[in-house]
C-alpha cells in the first residue's frame, strides 16, 4: 500500500525546483549559473572564469584543473532560496568528453535550461544533450547568450533551434539590436522593457513597463528606428509562433526562449523569474517494480554521482543522492537495496558549490551529499525497506583505452587507491590484466585521461602517466554455460581483463576480431556496456 505525504512535506516538495544547466563548451553555461546565484542572493560578487584580471574562478568550478583550463569537468550542485522557492541548480560539464556525467545528471533533474551562443548557434554537443531531454520528455527553457556581441539574427536562431533540435520554440523575450547596437530586451511574457547597461558585477534594475508597445515613449527611449524594428519583429513573432502554453512546455513539446548577456547580468532576472513561475515541481521516477510519486510518504532516492576529494584537505568522498519521495532525515536508518543493508547518515550535506552545510532533513527534488567510505555505486537506491532499483541511469562503453603506468613504485598503494576512487565517479572504467596487474583505463574522451592523471598526481601524490593501447571495444561476457566462458578465456588470455567488480571483460583490438569472436562463440553474449548486469536480472 502507498501512503501519501503529510501537508508539510507536500508544501516543501511543491516549493522545490531542481534543474540542470547544459550547453556546448564556451556558450556561457557556468557564467549563467553564477549569475543566477547572484540574482538569487546566494553570492555577493561574480568572478569571471576566463578573466585573468579577476583572480577568481567561477563559483561552481571548484576542481583545480577546472580553474586552470577555464572549463567545467564535473557536475556541481548549488542551492538557494528565491521568491519562496528552493532552487537546486546542477551545473554540468560542457565538454563532450564528459558527456557521461551530464547524461547521468539529467536523470536527477526535473527540467533543463539550455544555453546557446548567439554567434555559434546549435552545436554538435547541444544536439546530443537535447536528444536525451526529448527521450525523457524533460521540459527545456533556452537562453540565447552573448547578445552584447555580434551573432546570428534572432529569427534565424529560432529557425535553427526548431530544425536541428526538433522542438517547437516560443520566444518570451525579444532582443533590441545585437552587438554594438544591443539596447536591451522586451519581455513579451510580462510586457516590460529592460534596458541594457554593460555591467559585470551589479544587477540592472532599469525595467520600463509597456502594456502597449505602440506607446510613443518607446521611440524616445530607444530611438525611432529601433522602436519601429522592434514593433515589426514583435508582430512577426505573434504571427509565426503560438502563444506560451505551460502544459506544452511541461510535456517537453515547446521550449520557451530568452535572450540576454549572462556575463553582463542581463536578461538573467527575466529568465529566473519566469522559470520560478512555470517550471515543474519535483517529478516521480520509474523503478524496476513500479513508478514512485514524490507525494508518497516513504523516503526513497538514488545516487547519480560520486565525487572523491571534494575537499582535498579531508580526502572525503561524497555520493550525490537525488530524493524522489518522502522525507530524508539525518541519523535515520535507510535501506541500501543493492547491498541489502541498513545505513545511517550522521552528516548529510547540502551544497553551495564546494561549500557544504549539514542538514537535518530534505525533501523530493533536493540533492543531498552523503559521506561515503566505499559503499555506494552510481545507480544505487536507498529506501525505507522497499526492494526496488531506480531505472534509466546510463552506463557507457569506453572508446579510448590507455594503460596507467606507475612512475614511483613507493607510491603503489596511493595509485591503486586513487585510480579506484576516481573510477567510482563513473567518468572512466578500469580493467586489470594479468600477469603484472596492469591497469587499463577506458573512457569516451581524451580529456578524461588528462583530468585523471592530474588528480592522481595532485590529490593522491601518485606519480604516473598514461600510455595509449590499441583496443577497439570492451565487451562483458555472459553465457548460460560457465564452461564456455572458461574456454573463451583460455583462447583469448592475452586480451582478457577483469573490471573493478570482478567481471570478465574481453578487450577486442579491432571490429574484425570482435566479429570473429562473436561468430566462433555463439553461446556467449558480448555486452558492449556494463549495464548488462541490470539487464540480466530484469
Amino acid at each position: 500500500m502507498v501512503f501519501f505525504i503529510s501537508m508539510k512535506n507536500l508544501e516543501a516538495t511543491e516549493k522545490r525546483r531542481t534543474f540542470g544547466i547544459i550547453s556546448h563548451p564556451d556558450a556561457g553555461k557556468t557564467t549563467l549559473t553564477e549569475k543566477l546565484l547572484l540574482f538569487g542572493g546566494a553570492i555577493q560578487t561574480a568572478g569571471a572564469v576566463k578573466n585573468n584580471k579577476i583572480k577568481k574562478s567561477a563559483t561552481s568550478d571548484f576542481m583545480e584543473i577546472e580553474k586552470q583550463r577555464g572549463i567545467s569537468v564535473a557536475t556541481s550542485v548549488m542551492a538557494f532560496q528565491y521568491h519562496g522557492k528552493q532552487i537546486n541548480i546542477l551545473d554540468t560539464p560542457g565538454h563532450k568528453d564528459f558527456a557521461e556525467d551530464t547524461f547521468r545528471t539529467l536523470t536527477a533533474v526535473d527540467s533543463v535550461i539550455l544555453v546557446i551562443d548567439c554567434a555559434n548557434g546549435v552545436e554538435e554537443q547541444t544536439k546530443r544533450l537535447m536528444e536525451v531531454c526529448r527521450m525523457r520528455k524533460t521540459p527545456v527553457i533556452i537562453f540565447i547568450n552573448k547578445l552584447d556581441r555580434d551573432g546570428k539574427e534572432a529569427f534565424d536562431l529560432l529557425d535553427e533551434l526548431e530544425k536541428t533540435l526538433d522542438i517547437r520554440v516560443c520566444p518570451l523575450t525579444w532582443p533590441i539590436g545585437m552587438g554594438d547596437r544591443f539596447q536591451g530586451v522586451y519581455n513579451i511574457y510580462q510586457k516590460g522593457l529592460n534596458l541594457f547597461a554593460a555591467n559585470k558585477t551589479k544587477i540592472s534594475e532599469e525595467v520600463v513597463s509597456f502594456e502597449d508597445i505602440n506607446n510613443a515613449a518607446l521611440d524616445e527611449i530607444i530611438g525611432e528606428q529601433p522602436a519601429a524594428e522592434l514593433r515589426e519583429e514583435l508582430a512577426m513573432v505573434e504571427g509565426v509562433y503560438d502563444g506560451f502554453d505551460r502544459n506544452s512546455y511541461l510535456a517537453g513539446d515547446v521550449a520557451p526562449v530568452f535572450f540576454g548577456s549572462a556575463v553582463n547580468n542581463f536578461g538573467v532576472k527575466e529568465l529566473l523569474d519566469t522559470f520560478c513561475e512555470i517550471s515543474p515541481s519535483p517529478r516521480g521516477r520509474e523503478t524496476d517494480t513500479r513508478f514512485i510519486e514524490p507525494s508518497e510518504e516513504k523516503f526513497s532516492g538514488f545516487v547519480f554521482k560520486i565525487h572523491a576529494n571534494l575537499d582535498p584537505k579531508h580526502r572525503d568522498r561524497i555520493a550525490f543522492l537525488r530524493i524522489v519521495s518522502g522525507r530524508f532525515e539525518r541519523n535515520q536508518f535507510y535501506y541500501h537495496v543493492r547491498s541489502d543493508k541498513k545505513m545511517k547518515f550522521p552528516n548529510p550535506t547540502s551544497f553551495m558549490a564546494q561549500d557544504k552545510s549539514v542538514i537535518d532533513e530534505a525533501f523530493p527534488g533536493d540533492v543531498v551529499g552523503l559521506y561515503d567510505s566505499g559503499n555506494f555505486k552510481i545507480g544505487d537506491t536507498l529506501s525505507e525497506g522497499e526492494k526496488m532499483m531506480y531505472q534509466g541511469i546510463p552506463s557507457f562503453s569506453p572508446e579510448i583505452f590507455q594503460e596507467l603506468e606507475n612512475l614511483d613504485p613507493l607510491k603503489s598503494k596511493q595509485l591503486d587507491k586513487g585510480v579506484r576512487q576516481l573510477i567510482d565517479e563513473g567518468v572512466a572504467q578500469l580493467f586489470i590484466q594479468q600477469p603484472g596487474n596492469r591497469k587499463i583505463v577506458g573512457t569516451v574522451g581524451q580529456l578524461q585521461f588528462e583530468v585523471i592523471n592530474y588528480r592522481l598526481i595532485h590529490e593522491y601524490g601518485a606519480n604516473c602517466r598514461f600510455v595509449p593501447r590499441n583496443y577497439f571495444k570492451a565487451c562483458w561476457l555472459t553465457a548460460d554455460d560457465d564452461a564456455e566462458i572458461e574456454r573463451f578465456k583460455r583462447a583469448k588470455s592475452n586480451h582478457m581483463a577483469i573490471d573493478k567488480d570482478e567481471n570478465w571483460v574481453f578487450l577486442a583490438e579491432t571490429p574484425f576480431l570482435l566479429s570473429m569472436a562473436e561468430q566462433d562463440y555463439p553461446k556467449i553474449i558480448f555486452h558492449k556496456s556494463s549495464e548488462f548486469k541490470l539487464q540480466r536480472t530484469d
